[in-house]
């Protein structure tokens, strides 16, 4: 699939699916805990989830980690990797390997 198409089609699924309302930007903030907070927010009040919202709100956060791919710098990766664990905390699940 062409680069524009694979682009226009992650968008369109984020967008128009059963996905969250998120913030504009949030993948891209330096704060973990602050996007886990944004994501929090958009699952618990998400009126278009189907799962649960701590299910909805890491799915979507591994959605875009993959989506991202190699495109995603190393970084921002690891801002997105913790993020992960602050969901967890916020929604009282056991951290990751523990």
């Amino acid at each position: 699939m062409p680069k524009n198409n694979s682009q226009n089609w992650s968008h369109h699924i984020s967008s128009t699916s059963n996905a969250l309302d998120l913030e504009l930007g949030v993948f891209t903030w330096n704060d973990p805990h602050k996007i886990a907070l944004s994501l929090k927010h958009s699952a618990d009040s998400s009126q278009r989830r189907k799962a649960e919202p701590f299910v909805s709100a890491m799915s979507m956060l591994n959605f875009y980690i993959n989506r991202a791919g190699n495109h995603l710098p190393a970084q921002q990766r690891e801002v997105l990797e913790k993020a992960k664990d602050e969901l967890r905390v916020l929604y009282g699940k056991p951290r990751h390997g523990g």
